[in-house]
């Protein structure tokens, strides 16, 4: 069975910043602990949105130290 509908959804995530990927995210685990395979392929989903939340952490700092002068 094809996951047809996990490309748009993580294209979706990719637009949203760092805090609201954090809790679509941590939603998204804590109705899968709870009633685990209520929705199909959440595993896949979290992978993705795990991944998308690691690279927006990574981007923010960066962006951070690029922004601060240097100092002396």
């Amino acid at each position: 069975m094809a996951a047809w509908f996990l490309p748009p959804l993580i294209a979706w995530a990719k637009a949203l910043r760092f805090p609201k990927l954090l809790a679509l995210t941590a939603t998204l685990f804590l109705v899968n602990l709870a009633i685990p395979d209520f929705i199909p392929f959440i595993d896949e989903i979290l992978l993705g949105l795990g991944t998308l939340l690691l690279a927006r952490w990574k981007d923010e700092s960066a962006q951070k130290d690029r922004l601060q002068p240097p100092n002396g």
